[in-house]
């Protein structure tokens, strides 16, 4: 299943796909922002994540300046990545999870791969991201698709650069 992924807008069709992968496989601090509701996957807190997802239906000129895409590998989806437009013309940040299951396979760096064609098919020529250096799971993807990585205050930025020509593998 290496690096055989697809992106799909993030719609109707797909979120209720999204929510059981994130609800099975991930915790909803690392998919979602925090919400008041009871712990855990509680009917408040997936109504809130759906609500989060379709806030982003306008897409990067929409209401919250972001695309998301739900990351299919195999058939399944299996996590979620998206871009939102930066105050820097010709930027967006990306952020991304996987399902438990899914990490570890490449798909991750398939993913980002196929966002940065997005991302410069928006006519986009940056894409930045955030991470903590102790993320070595994201560390690992963002070297994989040629990030320059530095740290400062103990957050690690990313930044790559569209103008290049686009990692394939």
């Amino acid at each position: 299943m290496t690096g055989a992924v697809r992106l799909e807008p993030v719609d109707e069709r797909n979120l209720e796909p999204l929510l059981s992968v994130a609800a099975a496989e991930a915790e909803p601090e690392d998919v979602m922002p925090p919400v008041e509701a009871p712990a855990g996957w509680s009917l408040a807190r997936r109504e809130a994540f759906r609500e989060f997802h379709r806030a982003s239906f306008g897409g990067l000129d929409g209401p919250t300046r972001t695309r998301m895409y739900a990351i299919v590998a195999g058939g399944e989806v299996v996590g979620m990545v998206r871009m939102t437009r930066c105050e820097e013309p010709g930027t967006v940040e990306t952020g991304m999870w996987l399902g438990r299951s899914a990490r570890g396979q490449g798909l991750g760096a398939a993913a980002l791969r196929e966002l940065l064609h997005a991302a410069a098919a928006a006519g986009m020529h940056t894409v930045v991201a955030e991470t903590t250096p102790d993320n070595q799971g994201a560390v690992s993807v963002l070297r994989k698709c040629g990030a320059e990585l530095r740290e400062k205050n103990g957050k690690l930025r990313a930044e790559m650069c569209l103008d290049s020509a686009l990692p394939t593998h």
